[in-house]
């Protein structure tokens, strides 16, 4: 049983706006997943949804089973109890995600108090070997949250996040605002972490640069669909979908002078979830769109060996290789 399984799931706020639109993912335990695309993709509403943390009158379908439990499903008491215990999250924003006026120790030590039923004392012992665990002195437990450099900040929200042992961690934009040192470190102390611990990692960011280094996996979101998922360092250097490889090429890569004198980007933004084209989502903006594209959305597809790609061409390069073969119900899409 996998430790994460997403089926389906859909998000829709309360103004119309859909953010999620049938994503379908998986994780196992000691496994590591990236999630990238522009801002605006639906990155970060999915992750608020993994533990119910959207706003009220957010509609959300489908299920997300936590170690084979709908978290979709839960009742509030058994939710409170899996927040943390279960399942943490890494926000974006350290600054803003941390409480100004209340010391660094005490707000480690809360979850701890919460949901390890620990003494205040049991409690501030472990806050300052999690700080430790981090790369931080014990003694910054003191301290408030100002008192920090953004680096330190996001070792603490990290400290946070595994003050409970959780099953899963999720990264939310983990290095956003961090000079490219301190980027590095961070990344480097997720890894060792998720090593030591076995607990699965998803990380949220723009960057597939750093994802393929640091992920096994990645799945790319455009419009609140994922549109290619495969092996991180596969899709980074070889992406099948039309989005996922102008995302990757906006990237230069170093020792490359093409890249380096000749960055490309794409034209144009993400459309607006509460007012989304129809057919694929993605064709106002793709270079090799194809007539029906403005009119059939694509489901994904299989891309090639543990990959997947949600592009009418997927469906198309696969029948024109020798001996390839399309199965009619995708033949019947690509061609209606």
């Amino acid at each position: 049983m996998s430790l994460l399984d997403v089926r389906d799931l859909t998000v829709t706020y309360a103004g119309g706006a859909a953010a999620v639109r049938g994503v379908d993912l998986g994780l196992e335990a000691g496994q590591k997943l990236g999630i990238a695309g522009e801002s605006g993709c639906g990155k970060s509403t999915l992750a608020l949804a993994l533990l119910r943390l959207l706003p009220s009158g957010t509609r959300i379908g489908g299920e997300i089973l936590l170690d084979g439990e709908d978290v979709l499903t839960m009742k509030w008491g058994r939710l409170r109890a899996v927040r943390w215990a279960g399942a943490s999250i890494v926000f974006q924003g350290a600054m803003h995600s941390l409480n100004p006026v209340h010391r660094i120790g005490d707000q480690i030590a809360e979850p701890l108090l919460l949901h390890r039923k620990a003494t205040p004392a049991g409690a501030r012992r472990k806050a300052g070997e999690l700080l430790e665990q981090v790369g931080l002195p014990a003694a910054r437990a003191a301290d408030h949250p100002h008192e920090l450099s953004g680096g330190q900040r996001q070792r603490v929200m990290i400290a946070m996040a595994l003050a409970c042992d959780p099953m899963l961690i999720v990264a939310d934009e983990p290095t956003t605002a961090l000079d490219v040192m301190i980027q590095a470190q961070i990344l480097r102390l997720i890894e060792q972490l998720v090593a030591d611990q076995d607990v699965g990692l998803i990380m949220i960011s723009h960057d597939l640069a750093v994802l393929a280094d640091t992920c096994d996996r990645l799945a790319v979101m455009y419009a609140g669909r994922v549109v290619e998922e495969g092996p991180a360092r596969q899709v980074y250097e070889d992406a099948r979908h039309p989005y996922a490889r102008a995302l990757s090429a906006a990237f230069p890569r170093i020792g490359d002078p093409a890249s380096r004198f000749a960055p490309r980007g794409l034209a144009g933004d993400p459309p607006d979830p509460s007012a989304l084209p129809a057919g694929c989502t993605f064709h106002p903006r793709c270079p090799v769109a194809l007539e029906s594209c403005a009119v059939d959305d694509q489901p994904l597809r299989v891309a090639g060996p543990e990959r997947r790609a949600a592009c009418v061409r997927v469906a198309q390069d696969a029948a024109e290789e020798p001996g390839g073969h399309v199965p009619p119900e995708e033949a019947r899409r690509t061609t209606s």
